[in-house]
């Protein structure tokens, strides 16, 4: 299926988990001095005006980026982590105020050096053709094809670190359970590879068929991350935001912890964060 655009959900309050982890990941490789090829499956666009049609039609920014934005200086001060995001997302604004939200190839980008690759792959021809029209350097590669099958053929990669984020649609039940093969196959390939992954949390809680299938392939370094905005019994529509990080690097709990409490607040009583260490215990 090709019907499906992120540009109506943009900055919403799943990009602010999703990127906010992705930044985090970043930082943590940073630390190092080799390379890295890092492969974005599901690109999207890389930068959404807010003002664009598919965006002002749900605005589902305001209960996401816009709501961190209004508080970053509260938020810069209780996590340096947040601070550092909030600023990042400075950068692509146009105006004085918030107009622009960067999406996944952006935030990989903005962060290569010299000897980094980045492959960005996305299937949907509108979704890439808005890509294609971002401005990158000659380390970047964009392909218009199934960012699954990408990684696989990508892999093994020629530089001594791998960074990888899966962040499908899931508009076919079936996505669930490929995703959770083609981590199987990829950590098969590159054992070292730090691997990303994001999920929808449904009332109909098909995300379990993604965490039980990657539990029974027997991966044993995984951190879960789900940032939950309400009760799944409430309503039809995505209730939480889940992240799972195979091989994550060491820390990352602690600043994701400190960065959830600080905004948590934000969306009021009913939201919730938790994390766990739920394989090879």
């Amino acid at each position: 299926m090709l019907s499906y655009q992120h540009a109506y959900h943009a900055g919403n309050f799943a990009d602010v988990h999703k990127h906010l982890t992705l930044y985090a990941v970043i930082d943590h490789l940073l630390r190092k001095k080799s390379s890295i090829t890092y492969i974005d499956t599901h690109a999207g666009r890389g930068l959404y005006p807010l003002a664009a049609a598919e965006t002002a039609r749900l605005q589902e920014y305001q209960e996401g980026v816009a709501r961190l934005w209004a508080e970053r200086a509260r938020l810069a001060q209780a996590s340096p982590l947040l601070g550092d995001w909030l600023t990042a997302v400075g950068k692509v604004q146009r105006g004085g105020g918030l107009d622009h939200y960067p999406g996944s190839p952006w935030w990989l980008s903005q962060r290569m050096r010299e000897g980094d690759r980045l492959r960005l792959f996305e299937l949907h021809p509108g979704e890439h053709g808005h890509l294609a029209d971002q401005t990158f350097s000659e380390s970047v590669k964009r392909i218009q094809g199934d960012g699954l099958a990408g990684l696989l053929k990508t892999l093994p990669a020629k530089t001594p670190r791998i960074c990888v984020l899966i962040d499908p649609s899931y508009e076919r039940k079936a996505e669930y359970e490929e995703v959770a093969d083609t981590v199987l196959a990829a950590m098969r390939k590159a054992r070292h590879a730090v691997v990303m992954i994001w999920y929808p949390m449904l009332p109909a809680g098909r995300h379990q068929a993604l965490l039980d299938g990657l539990r029974d392939g027997g991966l044993r370094k995984i951190w879960r991350s789900e940032l939950t905005l309400g009760d799944p019994g409430e309503g039809h529509g995505m209730y939480g935001s889940g992240m799972l990080v195979v091989n994550p690097p060491w820390g990352l709990d602690e600043r994701i912890h400190e960065a959830m409490a600080a905004m948590r607040p934000l969306w009021g009583s009913t939201a919730h964060h938790r994390s766990d260490w739920w394989v090879g215990e």
